[in-house]
């Protein structure tokens, strides 16, 4: 008698594990959607990126400073020789 009460139990439990996992799935699956409307942000462009003659960094090609045809990360590279390759 003890071995099916376990059983019924084992089953009741392993059902309501099950239940409580979709319900889950569920509830996530429906978060996922994106915001749809005039309160969203446009999403963000890629940006070119450029690397300093001097010391190499890469960055934005925006926040470059340009000086003699080459792009710099700093004005004080700009008055430092260029990298030798």
């Amino acid at each position: 008698m003890s071995r099916a009460i376990f059983w019924i139990l084992l089953a009741v439990l392993v059902y309501f594990a099950v239940r409580a996992k979709l319900r889950a799935a569920a509830r996530d699956s429906r978060m996922q959607v994106p915001p749809q409307g005039p309160g969203t942000a446009p999403p963000v462009a890629i940006e070119n990126m450029t690397s300093c003659a001097h010391c190499g960094l890469h960055f934005p090609v925006s926040e470059a400073v340009h000086a003699d045809g080459r792009d710099y990360c700093s004005p004080a590279h700009v008055r430092r020789p260029p990298a030798q390759l």
